[in-house]
């Protein structure tokens, strides 16, 4: 089977307002006006998280954009009195709307935080998946799997809502450098999670086996 090969980093630095500038927005969107957009679009340097700044608790954000392979994603995001933080990583940003009228000035930007592409394996093949996670530059990673399964036919999961969990393996968890290992049964999805640093970690997964018949 072919390895599937993914990266994530490197980062541009963490801007609170480099998709919208502060502003007091009455219910419906806002104006995205910060350093990466362009013709109202922000386009960012890595499919990154996108934070939301604001004392405002009251109100919820949508937002919208594309993710990795260009495909539109959404997600809504609540302030907790600081800061919002979206579950996806977005490649653009075209909206944002707030729920109702703002009570306290709004920025937008990224944080420091990115994942990799995800990867899906093969429910039919043999279950072993070896692992490479190269490190360059610094960084701090952690390579996360999931059960949840957005195409399930049977009990589909939002991807905003799907629940990641940390490698077992360890030394796959808060990594900062290069690590090789092995799964004794495939997860349905993995990715990598860049928590920090300015460098960048790829990937190489392979599922060894192929489809018994």
């Amino acid at each position: 089977m072919t390895p599937i090969v993914v990266t994530v980093g490197p980062l541009s630095g963490a801007s609170a307002d480099n998709i919208a500038t502060s502003q007091t927005p009455n219910k419906g969107p806002l104006t995205l006006n910060g350093s990466t957009v362009t013709n109202g679009v922000a386009v960012l340097d890595h499919p990154r998280q996108v934070l939301i700044t604001t004392t405002d608790s009251t109100h919820s954000f949508t937002i919208t954009g594309t993710d990795w392979a260009g495909s539109p994603i959404s997600e809504s995001v609540t302030g907790n009195g600081t800061t919002g933080t979206s579950v996806l990583s977005y490649a653009t940003v075209s909206s944002i709307v707030i729920s109702g009228n703002a009570s306290a000035a709004v920025t937008v930007g990224t944080n420091g935080v990115a994942y990799s592409p995800w990867i899906r394996f093969d429910g039919f093949a043999d279950p072993v998946v070896s692992k490479t996670c190269v490190a360059a530059g610094t960084v701090n990673y952690t390579v996360q799997m999931s059960y949840d399964d957005p195409n399930s036919p049977g009990n589909p999961v939002n991807p905003n809502a799907m629940t990641w969990v940390s490698d077992s393996d360890t030394n796959f968890v808060n990594a900062t450098a290069t690590k090789q290992g092995a799964w004794a049964y495939a997860p349905v999805w993995a990715r990598i999670l860049l928590n920090s640093g300015s460098g960048s970690v790829t990937g190489t997964f392979l599922q060894t086996g192929v489809a018994p018949y």
